[in-house]
């Protein structure tokens, strides 16, 4: 504290560039960054490279650091549009030396994923059938002030954190074993918000964004496993390539019984699993305080609170005939009813099985500081670290209100509970920084550029084709234009890009092999590379009503 008090006594200039330089040294050795929030919020915030705890953007301050309302006087209004567009990639190749219990052959060696395309999930309607390149957001705020009172009031409505892929065009991509549609999305529809001068210097503010919450998953499931395999190299030998029965095979484990439709292939598809599930409202709890003794020089402190998110909704499993004929066939013969109680499977699989789910995904806790400094009259630096709680995101856990006859094949795997699946995350706790330079060219003009380097929350060991989110770099350009006294116009352009490599046996989340590896591991002893890019526009329009 005494280094901070030392610095706070400089001139303004020299301790404002100071505490820049303390704040680098003392967090850039845990730098990390945050999974796919603040990039539809503000396309200020977009352009500054989201540094802006210490200059909060307008409205949308209560999102960023509350405090930032009491800076606004009289009754303003802002729209806001962000466009943002796609693409990810991912290359499969086998390990040389692979064996899933005899099969050594995999399908998906040497491909590459197609393109996605975005949905639209609207709330109340659910996911829309149309599928884009790109998709184009609306932001909504209001702001209140009397003449004379150190109160400002306000509302606004974005969306905090959304994540969106749609691979159906290309019913053989690769990469349809970890989500054919992934849909994430945050919704704040309302975010009471107040700010308090408390004096020339110093504010205070509070905010409670409301949200609506969306999850939809909808996956084709494989299960390259080495049991899986051996039971299918067994059948090879004793039914022959066809699977026809034979008389002893009838009077033993019934291997042959289901046919050339249940000769197991731990290559082929299993089942698909389709999930959709909401909560229509999840408040959480925004703080800030803004310290400005100087023209010249801020400092910002917020706190966005996360929340024991509860979803609800629906799923559904369609297994394949592979598994249906396989069970069927097992408990046509003499012992292999007594195999299948031993190993807990089910007598019966049926080709769909629906119903209720209920499931727990923590919304995760955030700390920001950020400083701004005008070296210059024209110039002006700011920089932001946050701390993100994304360790919430250990698992996510679905429970069915019933048990899913499918899931009932892993409890020789020791999975004994088959009305529920748990999906290991492994995310971690993170810091992230930001950057930003704003120039003012003149009273209605101003330019400005972004930078964030956002190493993933996810690590590389637990990366999967589901949450393809590996480190990425953040460059943005914008400007703020003001054409007349109570009108100001932000516009802002971002390009977001990253690429992983993860070879076999790695990451137990998508490409290990090992003998109890069964959820959820699709890409087994497969090396994968992936890749992911980001396009943002974004505008707002603010003025007095």
């Amino acid at each position: 504290m005494h280094l901070l008090q030392w610095v706070l006594r400089l001139p303004w200039r020299i301790g404002s560039l100071a505490l820049v330089c303390l704040l680098s040294l003392v967090l850039a050795p845990q730098a990390h960054a945050v999974l796919a929030d603040n990039l539809l919020i503000d396309p200020a915030a977009m352009a500054m490279g989201n540094a802006v705890t210490a200059d909060p953007p307008g409205v949308n301050s209560i999102h960023f650091n509350p405090a930032g309302l009491a800076r606004i006087t009289g009754n303003w209004k802002s729209d806001g549009v962000a466009i943002i567009g796609l693409k990810t990639e991912e290359h499969y190749r086998s390990a040389p030396d692979m064996d899933i219990g005899g099969f050594h052959n995999d399908p998906l060696n040497e491909t590459a994923s197609g393109p996605v395309k975005l949905r639209l999930y609207i709330p109340g309607l659910g996911m829309l059938p149309w599928k884009f390149p790109g998709l184009a957001a609306a932001t909504l705020g209001f702001t209140f002030n009397k003449e004379g009172s150190p109160f400002t009031f306000g509302t606004a409505t974005y969306i905090p954190f959304a994540m969106s892929l749609d691979r159906t065009d290309d019913p053989d991509d690769p990469s349809r074993f970890s989500g054919k549609v992934v849909q994430m999305q945050r919704l704040v529809y309302l975010s009471p918000a107040v700010g308090y001068k408390y004096s020339d210097t110093l504010s205070f503010g509070v905010a409670v964004p409301i949200a609506h919450q969306a999850i939809v998953i909808d996956t084709d499931m494989r299960m390259p496993n080495k049991m899986l395999g051996i039971t299918g190299s067994l059948q090879k030998g004793f039914c022959g390539e066809e699977g026809k029965p034979n008389v002893i095979d009838t009077f033993t484990t019934g291997l042959c019984g289901g046919g050339k439709d249940g000769m197991l292939d731990p290559f082929k598809r299993a089942a698909n699993m389709s999930m959709e599930m909401t909560t229509p409202f999840d408040p959480t709890l925004n703080l800030g305080v803004l310290w400005e003794p100087s023209p010249r020089f801020g400092l910002g402190v917020s706190y966005q609170g996360g929340s024991s998110t509860v979803y609800r909704g629906r799923f559904s499993f369609k297994t394949d005939p592979m598994m249906r004929a396989f069970v069927q066939g097992l408990h046509s013969s003499l012992l292999g009813p007594i195999v299948a109680g031993i190993t807990g499977m089910p007598q019966y699989i049926p080709p769909v099985q629906s119903g209720n789910l209920v499931a727990t995904i923590p919304f995760p806790d955030k700390w920001q500081i950020g400083v701004k400094v005008r070296p210059t009259e024209r110039l002006q630096l700011n920089m932001d670290v946050s701390y993100t709680d994304w360790a919430k995101w250990d698992a996510f856990q679905f429970k069915f209100d019933q048990e899913v006859e499918m899931l009932k094949m892993a409890r020789m795997f020791g999975i004994s509970n088959s009305a529920q699946v748990i999906v290991s995350q492994g995310l971690e706790n993170v810091f992230s920084y930001g950057f930003g330079v704003q120039y003012d060219v003149s009273d209605k003009l101003s330019l400005r550029l972004g930078y964030e380097p956002r190493k993933s929350s996810i690590p590389l060991s637990k990366i999967s084709v589901l949450a393809p989110l590996p480190d990425t770099v953040v460059r943005s350009i914008g400007a703020r234009i003001r054409p007349k006294k109570d009108t100001e116009i932000n516009l802002a352009l971002s390009y977001m890009t990253g690429s992983y490599s993860v070879p076999a046996r790695t990451d137990c989340n998508l490409n290990c092999d090992h003998f109890f590896n069964v959820v959820y591991n699709p890409y087994a002893a497969m090396d994968v590379e992936g890749a992911i890019t980001i396009r943002y526009f974004g505008a707002s329009l603010t003025h007095r009503f």
